[in-house]
């Protein structure tokens, strides 16, 4: 039979759930703090980067490379075969139009000349001896031809003898017959002689239109030469720099090689290069960067070169500021190529931490803390990279690579 507990028992077992309730409440709370120490740690701010964040444009470009040049430069090439006698100017000298810049010896030059104006002198005797010789050719066949007539003459002549000789029975019908053969021999050996003599003349006029043009291609030769000759002289056409000279003295150098380069540094283009594996994200009027010690530059695609050599696209770009002060030619830059543009957006300075993705985790600082966020990307440049949503303006993010952090929501920041 069941008895009722005291209250003396009640009351202890009471006691023992109290105190067994502040241990277990003890613990929630001792394993909570150790879980949250667990998902924080700490990082002062001289191992990491930040930005804010700010409203502003973006565009996303490609990266290439490029070299400064000229605008407008005079490539001045040898007019003749030659030897490089002196260098009047060194580099870097301005120069006036006409202004010698080398000089040429002419030696092996004039030496050409005599021995073009020695071919064209055998041209012209063979022309006299030529028409010497068609024009003898051309007489002994008259005179050939003449004297078929006068035989044939003679032969119609024997044949109206020996027609008469059969009708007074003096002569035999053989004989007459004889005559008749011979008759028409010569007539054909004539009209032989004829067509020679009308081909001959022909062939006279040909030989000798032939040889006349021969004779004319070599004058014109020689006066282009001369032309030449009286040109070889290493000249600028037009004022500027001289940013080059072929300084080689005694080297002889071909007709069309190239002496020297006088350019115009007044004002500049740029010369880019590209894979070819962004041949259809390029084209003509494309707004491009130019970036100088920091400082950028801009412009347009103002063509594009057809062929493509080794895997690469070559480009020219047509500067905003042709003339600005730190254009310098032969100057290696970089290039962005504007593909897409958007106007105010959220954007924060590129870092370490932002790797191309277009969801990522970065951290917001506030308040001694760094909070992970997770958000997502828009366009992106060299300078920006333009954030979607869950991020205002004025925020602090850090740029850093934090891939090491990633598994934490919380990092604590400590001043150093």
């Amino acid at each position: 039979m069941d008895r009722e507990l005291s209250d003396q028992v009640i009351q202890q077992r009471r006691h023992r759930n109290i105190l067994w309730g502040v241990v277990i409440l003890g613990a929630m709370i001792a394993g909570l703090y150790f879980f949250r120490s667990a998902l924080t740690t700490t990082l002062t701010t001289s191992k990491f980067r930040t930005a804010i964040a700010e409203a502003g444009n973006i565009e996303n470009t490609i990266t290439a490379t490029g070299e400064i040049l000229p605008e407008f430069e005079q490539v001045i090439t040898s007019p003749i075969q030659a030897a490089i006698k002196e260098v009047l100017l060194p580099v870097g000298t301005r120069v006036q139009p006409n202004q010698p810049i080398l000089a040429l010896d002419k030696e092996f030059a004039l030496f050409k000349k005599e021995k073009l104006n020695d071919q064209l002198s055998l041209k012209q005797n063979s022309k006299v001896q030529l028409k010497l010789q068609l024009d003898k050719n051309l007489y002994d066949l008259k005179i050939n031809n003449e004297i078929k007539g006068l035989r044939i003459n003679g032969l119609k002549a024997d044949l109206e003898d020996a027609k008469r000789l059969v009708t007074i029975g003096g002569g035999t019908a053989e004989a007459m017959e004889k005559v008749k053969l011979n008759l028409a021999i010569a007539q054909l050996e004539k009209k032989q002689l004829e067509n020679d003599l009308a081909y001959k003349q022909q062939s006279v006029t040909s030989d000798l239109r032939e040889l006349e043009l021969q004779t004319n291609i070599q004058e014109k030769a020689i006066k282009e030469f001369s032309r030449k000759l009286e040109k070889a002289e290493v000249v600028a056409s037009r004022p500027g720099v001289l940013t080059w000279v072929n300084e080689n003295v005694g080297t002889t150098v071909s007709e069309g090689e190239a002496l020297a380069r006088v350019a115009d540094l007044a004002s500049y283009r740029v010369e880019g290069a590209i894979s070819d594996l962004y041949s259809e994200r390029i084209s003509i009027g494309q707004p491009a960067i130019i970036r100088i010690n920091d400082q950028d530059l801009r412009g347009q695609i103002s063509n594009i070169k057809p062929t493509i050599a080794d895997g690469v696209i070559q480009f020219v770009v047509q500067l905003q500021s042709p003339n600005h002060d730190l254009l310098r030619p032969n100057l290696k830059v970089e290039i962005f190529l504007v593909t897409k543009a958007k106007r105010n957006i959220i954007r924060i300075a590129n870092g370490p931490n932002f790797k191309g993705r277009k969801q990522q985790f970065i951290y917001v600082l506030k308040d001694g803390v760094a909070t992970r966020r997770t958000v997502n990307i828009g366009l992106s440049n060299f300078d920006y990279v333009e954030i979607l949503d869950n991020l205002a303006e004025g925020e602090e993010v850090i740029i850093t690579d934090m891939k090491d952090y990633e598994h934490l929501a919380e990092v604590a920041i400590n001043e150093e």
